[in-house]
């Protein structure tokens, strides 16, 4: 857990939070921070318990830790493998096959991840916040308590507080040897030594975005997918995911389910599995099980009933209003614990900092969630903000929809003759003049860096008569989104555009 709050000693070595608390690593320190520079008294607390293999890790919560952070560090490592073979086509004299050095790159990765808990640390005492490393659960409404790992009791006491204390992976429990033998993302970045072979069971953007990186440094590399690809995601640009995924080297077992891990004599993982279409029984055998099967709230141990906080029956998420109060209201819940938010580390950030704004007086703005840009990190990146091409017809109704696509050939896969098959954009529009853009969807290199900047004009209203008013910079992949002249409703196929 970790709390934002007012730190003021009290009676009996106890302290009473004056102003405010909340829960959940960078999200957390980030909004004690700006709590702290608009004059509250503030205190963080923040605890992390072992992963079941026994992984921790420091202040910073899941993106700086387990996330975003060392996600796409590894990520950029796989995309530099495949630059260094594109490098010979370029003229570069580099010796083939390249061998990479796991060891290494996770060094690397993981002192910097140090150096940002640090930088978390330095950051909070340079601003006055109070840090706790204990874990910690609610009293009552206004009290918590929090044990530290000796075993040591505090009491801390808020006229509010946050609570932003995550979500971690998931576990199938339910399967033989699935938490004795398997890891997840939790594990996955503070591994020292490859995990060889690996089966990968989940089809999330967390075991996309594995796979991806795994294959990419040249592992061998297995996705058991039950059902549907990044599901919530537009399932058109899902498969085009897989496709390219596929394409590069990535096994997919679809519509499969495992039943059992055993461990063999050698430290290999035996696993078995059930192909939902045939029903036949299957076996494997894997160096390393991760499982990607989703997350769940961390709510479990903070004794919320003492607060009377209420959550969800069927997520065990934190229910919330539109000022983010629970239903306790000076107690707040910011982030993936809260209950239809996205899980996002930006937006969570951004909701914490307009909550302290609100909490000191200084503004009544309140977060809208709406129109967020995000990007899944697979080897060919998929950016998307706004609706889907299903959500925006269950929305409008298809005879209200208009969707203007292309595929296209980036300039950089051109010399190396790298293939561009599921490069491809496609903007979802209303079919009324003048179209405005309900969602834009983005898969090829960059795309982060490409939805980010379309996010700011679907956010501000941006219509598909501006986009296509709007010069595109040449040669570069984002410009393909200023060129979308084909509609799917024209039964035309998307012409494939670009300077290659």
């Amino acid at each position: 857990v970790m709390a934002m709050a007012a730190a003021l000693r009290g009676p009996s070595g106890r302290f009473r939070w004056r102003t405010q608390a909340t829960a959940g690593g960078v999200r957390g320190s980030a909004r004690g921070a700006a709590a702290a520079q608009l004059g509250m008294k503030v205190a963080v607390v923040d605890y992390v318990e072992p992963s079941p293999r026994g992984t921790r890790w420091g202040l910073g919560g899941t993106c700086v830790n387990v996330g975003c952070i060392p996600k796409k560090l590894i990520h950029q490592a796989a995309l530099l493998g495949g630059m260094i073979r594109d490098a010979p086509h370029y003229g570069w004299d580099v010796a083939q096959p390249v061998l990479h050095d796991w060891r290494k790159m996770a060094e690397a990765v993981q002192n910097y991840v140090k150096s940002l808990n640090w930088g978390h640390r330095v950051q909070l005492q340079d601003r006055k916040v109070k840090y706790f490393n204990i874990k910690a659960s609610f009293v009552n409404e206004h009290t918590i308590c929090g044990v530290t790992k000796g075993g040591k009791e505090t009491l801390l006491s808020a006229e509010h507080i946050v609570i932003a204390t995550g979500g971690r992976p998931r576990y199938p429990t339910h399967i033989e040897g699935a938490l004795e033998y398997g890891i997840t993302s939790d594990d996955i970045f503070w591994l020292k030594e490859s995990p060889g072979k690996t089966l990968v069971v989940g089809a999330s953007y967390v075991a996309l975005e594995c796979a991806g990186f795994l294959t990419g440094l040249g592992l061998d590399t297995t996705v058991m997918m039950r059902s549907i690809p990044l599901r919530g995601f537009d399932q058109q640009m899902s498969s085009l995911v897989t496709e390219y995924m596929a394409s590069q080297g990535t096994r997919f077992l679809k519509h499969c389910t495992p039943s059992r891990v055993q461990k063999l004599p050698d430290g290999q993982l035996q696993v078995t599995w059930e192909d939902l279409t045939s029903g036949r029984e299957n076996m494997g055998t894997f160096s390393t099980v991760l499982w990607a099967i989703g997350r769940i709230p961390e709510t479990r141990s903070l004794n919320l009933e003492n607060a009377g906080i209420n959550t969800s029956p069927n997520s065990q998420k934190i229910l919330v209003d539109a000022q983010e109060a629970t239903s306790v209201p000076h107690i707040y819940a910011i982030g993936d614990v809260a209950e239809g938010r996205p899980e996002l580390t930006p937006t969570a950030i951004m909701a914490g900092k307009l909550l302290a704004r609100r909490l000191c007086g200084q503004s009544l703005d309140v977060m809208d969630y709406s129109n967020v840009p995000t990007t899944v990190f697979t080897p060919l990146e998929y950016g998307c903000v706004g609706l889907s091409e299903e959500e925006a017809m269950a929305r409008h109704g298809e005879e209200h929809v208009e969707v203007y696509h292309a595929y296209y050939k980036p300039l950089e896969f051109t010399v190396a003759e790298r293939d561009a098959s599921q490069c491809y954009i496609k903007m979802v529009c209303l079919r009324k003049p003048p179209q405005l853009v309900l969602g834009l969807h983005f898969l090829g290199p960059n795309a982060g860096e490409v939805t980010q900047g379309f996010a700011l004009g679907i956010k501000c209203g941006a219509s598909y008569e501006q986009v296509m008013r709007t010069v595109g910079i040449h040669p570069t992949c984002a410009e393909e989104v200023a060129k979308l002249r084909i509609s799917k409703r024209s039964g035309l196929d998307p012409t494939v555009t670009g300077c290659g």
